[in-house]
């Protein structure tokens, strides 16, 4: 599993998200943040249509479970976790 994190550099939300995923155990799941401005057709073909957007996929980057908008530490770590 890992997760998608869509985001927008002029987007405030996406920055401190950032930091709270950056502060987060990093052996949780692996993470990898797409800008939906530099990718357009990765963040169109999983229906992004606010940001931030977290989404966890499996190993054939089939979608398991997502989350718009801001998470705290704790909505974070559970989100990642399935609780």
């Amino acid at each position: 599993m890992k997760l998608l994190k869509f985001y927008a550099t002029w987007c405030a939300p996406c920055k401190m998200l950032s930091t709270i995923i950056e502060s987060t155990d990093k052996d949780l799941i692996t993470v990898e943040a797409v800008d939906i401005e530099a990718q357009r057709e990765l963040a169109m073909s999983y229906g992004i249509r606010g940001v931030p957007t977290c989404i966890i996929v499996d190993s054939d980057n089939k979608e398991i479970r997502r989350k718009v908008g801001m998470m705290n530490e704790k909505e974070y770590t559970n989100f990642v976790k399935g609780i």
